[in-house]
């Protein structure tokens, strides 16, 4: 949110996150930290909310507040040290957020002027007991210094107004039936082709644009590329918060075996109801020289259990293309395998793509078994059906183009006419 207040809005709002000292054992909050300082976000206030307490120990460093000060500032954050029960220091420590990300280090206490639960273990969670109840609720009252309502001034809304509805290639694919280009590669070039048609369509990318072809984003739209490094927990929170108020519709791009790495995030965007795109490249052992460590074995498993995701196979350039097109438009969490390998384009540059609607590729009234390939495998399903065509074997080979939704009726219509015969 404040990358994209700072850099794609240009406006004046600022961006206020709150964080216990619990999760400031997060990998993934290190990660945000050092990003907010590569970018130089000023337009961030992150307070730290330093009790002392976790769940159910004390926090690692409990009230070493140097310590945390002396961390933020090494990955270039202004950090200030507060009484976080004191107002006007709080209020003079937002005054001086200025010039750099900044941390405001909060020294409190859980439970604080409350008889025998301030700053005490085991209260993580659970309510008060009946017993307790009525002398701690008149103890929080007698604190109460002035019952003076105060009225905020509402900020200025000096953000453009942005329409992300309905985003369209401007042109149509270009590609020649029979033409090789790996699926990944089609990925770049449809996704720079789309930065053309709306600038709110942004890219981030994990140190790996020169795989993903990214790279050809950035360089037709520079402003709108965020390198995001070796991140990938961070990254897929960036565009969460890119995504956030409809500001703009973000594509995410890193090997599809290291989404993996940020499962939580994902799993959080989806129950955000946020809308954000990612593209995995690298699927599958067909990589190879790349070694298994790079291999996406787990992707499609994982992403079809995100709730209400939308996870596109493309098999040629010109599916890929419209997958590009369809995720821009499509709500919610949608992912996008890409493959390495070239392979040939099957489709006609008019082919008309659909969420949910496979393809059959290859049919006859002779047909004996249904094969389902997606991607490479596709491609092996054709050549092992011009094999198996010289043994008077034929075979119905579909392209299901979206995995989750799967084409259900085709699928079961092309088994039925096979004889229920059917592999994937």
């Amino acid at each position: 949110m404040a990358y994209t207040g700072k850099y794609f809005d240009k406006a004046s709002y600022r961006v206020y996150c709150m964080l216990g000292d619990g999760e400031m054992s997060e990998g993934s909050v290190w990660e945000a930290m050092a990003f907010a300082g590569i970018y130089k976000l000023d337009n961030l206030v992150a307070i730290l909310d330093i009790n002392r307490l976790g769940q159910s120990d004390p926090a690692p460093l409990q009230h070493q507040l140097d310590v945390y000060q002396k961390r933020c500032e090494a990955f270039g954050w202004h950090a200030i040290i507060v009484d976080g029960h004191s107002v006007e220091e709080l209020c003079k420590a937002f005054g001086q957020a200025k010039h750099q990300p900044t941390a405001i280090i909060a020294k409190t206490f859980k439970g604080r002027g409350i008889s025998g639960i301030e700053d005490k273990e085991s209260w993580h969670g659970k309510p008060l007991p009946k017993n307790m109840a009525e002398q701690i609720i008149q103890e929080i009252h007698s604190q109460i210094q002035s019952k003076k309502k105060i009225l905020a001034t509402p900020p200025q809304e000096d953000a453009p107004s942005v329409d992300i509805a309905n985003i369209r290639m401007p042109t149509p694919p270009s590609y020649k039936v029979g033409d090789k280009i790996a699926t990944r590669k089609a990925y770049g070039q449809a996704l720079a082709k789309l930065g053309h048609a709306s600038d709110r369509i942004i890219a981030l990318d994990g140190d790996t644009k020169n795989s993903t072809f990214s790279e050809i984003f950035k360089k037709e739209h520079p402003d709108r590329f965020i390198e995001c490094y070796i991140a990938e927990q961070n990254m897929v929170s960036i565009a969460v918060g890119c995504a956030t108020r409809n500001r703009t519709i973000p594509f995410c791009s890193t090997f599809a075996a290291f989404f993996t790495r940020a499962f939580d995030q994902i799993r959080m965007a989806a129950i955000s109801e946020s809308n954000v795109n990612l593209c995995g490249s690298h699927c599958g052992v067909s990589i190879g020289e790349d070694g298994p460590s790079q291999m996406a074995l787990e992707d499609l498993a994982m992403f079809r259990s995100v709730p209400m995701s939308t996870v596109f196979y493309p098999s040629d350039g010109v599916s890929t293309e419209k997958a590009v097109e369809l995720a821009a438009n499509t709500k919610g969490i949608c992912f996008i395998r890409t493959s390495r390998p070239e392979n040939a384009i099957i489709y006609n540059n008019n082919e008309d793509f659909q969420v949910g609607q496979a393809k059959v590729v290859l049919k006859s009234k002779d047909d004996q078994v249904t094969v389902i390939g997606a991607g490479v495998t596709l491609h092996e399903a054709l050549a092992a059906a011009d094999l198996l065509k010289k043994e008077k074997i034929n075979i119905r080979v579909l392209d299901p183009f979206t995995i989750k939704p799967l084409d259900r009726k085709l699928i079961l219509d092309s088994a039925r006419a096979t004889k229920k015969r059917e592999a994937s």
